[in-house]
């Protein structure tokens, strides 16, 4: 079986990598035409770049339409069915390198394949709609199917096993920290009730324990929204893996180099912005100290702002409404002994008492975007 994937936010993704004019002067915009006819005929770029959450290639394909022929495309995925597709794509394009595994690995990954600096590097934090729309990968509350969530299916645990050994403090961590439900003490106490008489295996069988503890539900949302949310990015270490992602491609990026990054929900985007303006405006956490203007922190990255979708995108696309585009450009400021992690901030993933699949010896799976 097919399925449709409309990716979201292409043009102005793929423009912020390789237009040099590529900017927001008031900070933030909606997504339109987004280069003059003269830049979309521009000689075509050559450089490094990096797809960290290929999915089913749009941005990837998109982006190679503007890249020359010895430019090179490393792309990055988790899904199994992902690799595949991408697999096809480096069988018929020589500039294309795929790794089977997630952004996080980013610097080792570069290492193995020979590679120092990057020119660019895109990542679309998000479930994908082909993993939505297949009941099979448990990611939908609309549809019925296994209780799985996992992005790398070849390993970890599913949301199924996860929930069947949690405690009820654990559950209620991950369900109130990663989907931030103010009720999640009650569906965490549902479940306990439930899987006391019989295991919870299915889609829909988790979304109506859910609905019956939540006592009132936001307009226009299934009140199993927040829940699936967070059992999905707590088993596949989304925030924790696109932390080391972010510092480690900041790292990586060359001078005048871009990171283009889509977000769905309000965690990530507040990790990927944090980021940006902690790297932009590093002297801004000295400002009390008596130090001179000499003696301040250079800015490391420049943030050319964030995009969002225009209405005819949101149209053609429900998915889009949440989406936000934020880019950055390398300077040429070296990088302090500690690398990039100091610009982001790791207290900013939640449920860190709560031990991940991953922590506990187990392989997790990878990526975010609101499920349905």
């Amino acid at each position: 079986m097919s399925f449709e994937h409309r990716p979201v936010l292409l043009a102005p993704t793929v423009d912020a990598l390789v237009n040099p004019s590529f900017g927001v002067r008031d900070g933030a915009r909606r997504a339109g035409r987004v280069a003059t006819e003269g830049e979309a005929q521009a000689p075509r770029t050559d450089g490094i770049f990096v797809d960290g959450t290929f999915g089913r290639g749009g941005h990837s394909r998109a982006l190679l339409a503007r890249l020359g022929p010895d430019a090179r495309l490393v792309v990055f995925d988790k899904d199994p069915q992902a690799i595949a597709v991408a697999q096809a794509l480096a069988s018929t394009d020589r500039r294309v390198s795929v790794v089977h595994d997630g952004f996080a690995t980013i610097a080792e990954a570069l290492d193995g394949l020979g590679i120092g600096q990057i020119d660019g590097a895109m990542f679309d934090l998000g479930v994908s709609s082909p993993q939505l729309d297949d009941a099979q990968r448990g990611f939908s509350f609309m549809r019925d199917g296994p209780l799985d969530m996992r992005m790398d299916t070849t390993r970890g645990l599913t949301v199924a096993q996860w929930l069947a050994q949690a405690s009820v403090d654990d559950m209620r961590e991950v369900i109130a920290s990663y989907g931030e439900e103010r009720f999640a003490f009650q569906i965490a106490k549902t479940i306990a009730a439930r899987r006391a008489e019989r295991a919870i295996d299915t889609t829909l069988e988790l979304a109506e324990l859910v609905a019956s503890a939540v006592r009132t539900r936001e307009k226009g949302q299934h009140p199993a929204t927040r829940t699936f949310q967070a059992l999905r990015i707590y088993i596949n270490r989304e925030l924790e893996e696109l932390a080391v992602a972010l510092a480690a491609t900041v790292e990586r990026l060359a001078p005048k180099g871009r990171l283009a990054v889509i977000s769905f929900h309000s965690l990530e985007d507040r990790m990927v912005k944090q980021c940006i303006v902690a790297a932009a405006r590093p002297a801004a956490a000295l400002a009390r100290l008596p130090l001179r203007e000499s003696e301040m922190p250079q800015p490391v990255l420049r943030a050319l702002g964030r995009v969002q979708a225009d209405d005819e995108e949101v149209a053609g696309n429900a998915r889009a409404r949440s989406a936000v585009l934020r880019v950055a450009e390398r300077t040429d400021t070296p990088l302090g002994t500690d690398g990039a992690r100091s610009y982001v901030n790791a207290g900013q993933v939640p449920g860190e008492a709560v031990a991940t699949p991953a922590r506990r010896g187990k392989s997790a799976g990878r990526r975010p975007k609101g499920g349905v």
